[in-house]
């Protein structure tokens, strides 16, 4: 295996969506979302690892979940665990754990991946990878995994890619907001536009040169802690400095500024997870088209609904279709599924009304 392969592992947000089984104290991906046995975090530590050394999958995530990572991969040490003191979007995190890994290994190229994305074509993702690794590792490029739309999906942003490539891995022209519903439709029509997954991939070299040139100001202020870096005196530094960071994301900071910016169509299945809702559309469904993770279910007229409860319970329903039921601990939910958006402001009535020990 290469030993100049990284991972970047993003486990720092809260999932809010997903409550009440994602909480800040527990997030989602600590959870077995789909009742594999397995979280979302140590599936996708293992996907990784068939590409990626195991002592080269850093796990960024925030100050208060750094206990939960080492109860879920007691194989990482203190090195691979990149503690974020606040919360201040994907762009520091990742230069900042960019600037630790060229340290270490100035031929670098690494993959910047989130940790609750659900991928079961595990074969063709290090395929793909290991393809983008070797465009990387030979190119001043910015890479990025696109999925195929099948649906004109408004719940995600779109990669343009030129279209008059006949390679592989293509130019972007340009990454678009999340659409309306009809933009979307002419954007599947047009035959150019990808889902964009957020999965990431450069060499350490070239993310570093990009933030410098497109983000000086935070550039500059990671940039004075190199000596620091993977020493006993790194945590002072970020403790004093991290806070001061902008908050923004990494699509806005370099991607969208950049002029090397490439995009390889992704040849394996993809559910970024991030409603009860999709994770309804990955479950196989039963006869009477209800999912359900963990619950014993005997229902009668209904259908379309997402179940979710702590193992062996048994949930009886009858003429209901297209909730969302579930029950965790002292909290249950009942919900129409078609206003999952609203999930996450429920959380802040939940909060304000009976205290955050629930959220």
């Amino acid at each position: 295996m290469n030993k100049n392969n990284y991972a970047i592992l993003m486990a720092g947000g809260v999932g809010s969506r997903f409550w009440p089984v994602s909480t800040q104290e527990f997030p989602k991906q600590f959870h077995d979302m789909l009742g594999t046995g397995e979280t979302l975090i140590q599936k996708t530590f293992s996907r990784l690892s068939n590409i990626i050394p195991e002592e080269n999958i850093f796990i960024l995530t925030n100050e208060r979940y750094n206990d939960l990572v080492f109860q879920q991969l007691p194989k990482v040490t203190k090195r691979q665990v990149v503690l974020e003191p606040a919360m201040r979007n994907t762009a520091p995190c990742i230069l900042f754990a960019a600037l630790k890994i060229q340290k270490e290994n100035p031929d670098a190229v690494m993959i910047v991946a989130p940790s609750d994305h659900w991928i079961e074509d595990e074969a063709a993702f290090t395929e793909n990878v290991q393809q983008a690794f070797d465009f990387c590792a030979a190119k001043n490029a910015l890479m990025t995994l696109g999925i195929k739309p099948t649906f004109p999906n408004t719940g995600y942003g779109y990669i343009e890619f030129d279209k008059s490539s006949n390679e592989e891995i293509k130019s972007v022209n340009q990454f678009r907001e999340k659409p309306d519903y009809e933009t979307a439709k002419s954007f599947l029509e047009q035959g150019n536009f990808l889902w964009n997954a957020g999965i990431f991939m450069w060499s350490v070299n070239s993310v570093v040169e990009a933030f410098q040139n497109n983000q000086p100001e935070l550039f500059n202020l990671f940039e004075k802690g190199i000596d620091v870096y993977n020493t006993d005196f790194e945590d002072d530094f970020v403790r004093d400095n991290y806070g001061k960071a902008e908050n923004i994301s990494v699509d806005y900071a370099i991607m969208e500024k950049s002029n090397n910016v490439y995009v390889l169509p992704a040849t394996f299945d993809w559910n970024d997870l991030g409603t009860w809702g999709s994770l309804y559309d990955k479950i196989d469904e039963g006869k009477r088209k209800n999912a359900v993770v963990n619950a014993n279910v005997l229902s009668k007229e209904a259908s379309g609904n997402m179940i979710y409860s702590e193992k062996e319970k048994i949930v009886v329903i009858e003429d209901l279709k297209d909730f969302i039921i579930v029950d965790k601990d002292e909290v249950l939910l009942i919900f129409p599924k078609d206003k999952e958006q609203e999930i996450k402001d429920l959380r802040k009535s939940v909060s304000d009304k009976f205290g955050n020990k629930y959220v």
